[in-house]
């Protein structure tokens, strides 16, 4: 008899291979070690003996044999034997499924750009159409309804189209962003055994990725900060962690400031990830530290700069994945010393928050 077989809903039956499978698994635990290597697959041997991920026919051994052949991870020798580390192919990698993972619900359309609501000379065409201007692109012509117009007026024997003939599908201007993410990687985004940065990490990979694939002509600069701030490479991203620093959120603010001060694009933006209140500022060389409530002293530095980048146009939103009232009132304070956007999200919802808020810049 012939007919459909649906083999996608036969249980049991998956469209993934072995190496899929456990690529998936690999993927996951690359970003709760930071991009380890070595330790993620240690974690995979002992979750292996204990569901039996693999079998006779595939082994732990076979996996890492595909992953060095498909130039997924790549091996440097030492006294100690063999070290495995991420090849620049497997950080594109997890970048891209990453953004799958937390923008599923997203086609990646068109080349990129904010579109705004006013109708100019732009990239995206609208259901629009207006007359001809000198030194609008030939390419914008509607061809069709420019012949109609010679049509009716000359009639089909002796078409002569004119200039007052042409008409131009109307698009909508464009704007370019620079924009600055900023992620806390103080000790209190692993303080009280819950992992906050690992969810930060994945929406930095995501959004880095989602930017440089849909909205190309943006610039997208990225800085941590802890007791100071400094600048890091997206591919630096897989492997962000922790340390044992407090929360020095003017640092953070300072350099991100300094880097969109930079930029020729008038539309700027800072994107800032964190738990907590600032804690920490630093005087000269030494650092004023204060881990307990909201010290004056830091609480003062901290809005002056939120005020500061109001009057530079310099939008500031903040995602607090954390909801404790004393936190909530430092946000309020700090965004309407800045006049930008707050969300108080849980960390399944974080990506979420970040796209609905830069899609709509």
């Amino acid at each position: 008899m012939r007919g459909w077989k649906f083999t996608k809903w036969t249980p049991g039956n998956t469209n993934k291979n072995r190496f899929e499978e456990l690529l998936e698994i690999f993927r996951q635990l690359l970003m709760y070690t930071a991009g380890n290597v070595s330790e993620a697959l240690s974690w995979m041997t002992e979750l292996d003996r204990q569901y039996h991920f693999t079998d006779e026919e595939y082994g732990m051994a076979d996996f890492i044999d595909d992953l060095l052949e498909k130039g997924l991870i790549k091996t440097d020798n030492n006294q100690s034997g063999p070290v495995f580390d991420l090849s620049a192919k497997m950080e594109i990698h997890l970048r891209r499924t990453a953004l799958e993972d937390i923008f599923d619900d997203l086609a990646k359309t068109g080349r990129g750009n904010h579109q705004t609501n006013f109708s100019g000379k732009g990239d995206e065409d609208t259901s629009d159409l207006r007359d001809y201007e000198f030194g609008d692109p030939l390419e914008k012509i509607a061809l069709n309804e420019s012949l109609k117009n010679a049509v009716a007026r000359t009639g089909f024997e002796n078409i002569q189209l004119r200039h007052e003939d042409l008409k131009v599908k109307e698009t909508y201007y464009q704007t370019r962003a620079s924009t600055v993410l900023m992620i806390d990687i103080s000790h209190s985004m692993i303080l009280y055994g819950e992992d906050r940065i690992t969810p930060a990490r994945k929406v930095a990979m995501a959004l880095s990725e989602w930017i440089t694939t849909r909205y190309p002509k943006d610039t997208l600069d990225v800085i941590v900060f802890g007791n100071d701030a400094w600048k890091i490479e997206v591919a630096d991203l897989p492997y962000l962690q922790v340390g044992p620093y407090h929360t020095n959120t003017v640092a953070g603010l300072e350099l991100a400031m300094d880097i969109l001060r930079k930029k020729k694009n008038p539309n700027k933006q800072i994107m800032m990830i964190t738990d907590g209140k600032p804690t920490c500022i630093k005087q000269g060389r030494n650092y004023y530290k204060n881990s307990f409530g909201l010290d004056k002293k830091i609480l003062t530095r901290t809005l002056a700069l939120a005020h500061r980048c109001k009057k530079l146009n310099i939008p500031i939103t903040t995602f607090m994945i954390a909801t404790d009232p004393w936190l909530v009132n430092f946000v309020d304070q700090f965004t309407k010393a800045n006049g930008g956007k707050a969300f108080y999200s849980s960390l399944d919802q974080l990506g979420e928050f970040i796209f609905k808020n830069y899609k709509n810049k």
